[in-house]
């Protein structure tokens, strides 16, 4: 009898203790929660398709989610991502940019007259350039004009003219529209260096008044 009791006792503590070192065990686990379509939440204690499918929580044996992994991305979804991402970068380093030339420019001129000199010594550069090609266009307009007379002359006195004349012109009229060309260039472009002056000096009255905001007086 006292053996039988014995032997129940024993089954009886294995029992209860079983499920306790179970559930220590399991416990001590790593493991998965996903949502699928319809909302409902799955758990598994192994990584599973649908878990990677849809996404999923990584979820300590005490409970805890210590890491979230978004669902896999089809390659037309992934190839749409890096190209945000992408993007977004250009978009800061664009910001970046723009944060270093503020910087630079309100370094290199202590004041808005110190901006303005500069502008006019860039301007006066350029006019400059387009006095000297208005001055190489009137010699080429001279020397082109002089060869069309001695071809006129002849001519007028019936004979033909040379063709080395003739070369002479062709290539003077070649030369002749260059620089008329470059004159339109320069022209062209002393009028965009204007407005893109009066931009940047408006941005520095900007920057100005917001480094006085900053600092209060």
């Amino acid at each position: 009898m006292r053996r039988l009791v014995l032997v129940m006792s024993i089954a009886l503590s294995l029992g209860l203790a079983g499920p306790a070192v179970a559930q220590n065990t399991k416990s001590s686990g790593i493991h998965y929660r996903w949502v699928d379509p319809s909302g409902l939440p799955h758990f598994s204690d192994s990584l599973t398709n649908d878990a990677v499918k849809y996404g999923y929580d990584v979820i300590s044996g005490d409970g805890m989610v210590i890491q979230h992994v978004n669902r896999a991305l089809s390659p037309s979804e992934r190839a749409a991502a890096d190209k945000q991402a992408a993007e977004e970068a250009a978009r800061q380093h664009a910001l970046d940019e723009q944060k270093r030339a503020d910087m630079r420019l309100l370094n290199t001129y202590p004041d808005e007259d110190a901006l303005k000199l500069q502008q006019q010594q860039v301007l006066d550069s350029l006019d400059g350039q387009m006095g000297t090609t208005r001055a190489n266009l009137h010699s080429q307009d001279a020397a082109l004009t002089d060869l069309l007379n001695r071809a006129a002359d002849d001519e007028r006195a019936k004979q033909p003219v040379p063709k080395f004349l003739s070369d002479q012109i062709s290539s003077e009229r070649n030369i002749v529209a260059s620089e008329r060309a470059l004159l339109e260039r320069q022209k062209a472009n002393r009028e965009a260096t204007v407005q893109q002056q009066a931009q940047e000096l408006e941005h520095y009255r900007e920057l100005k008044a917001a480094q006085k905001d900053n600092r209060g007086y």
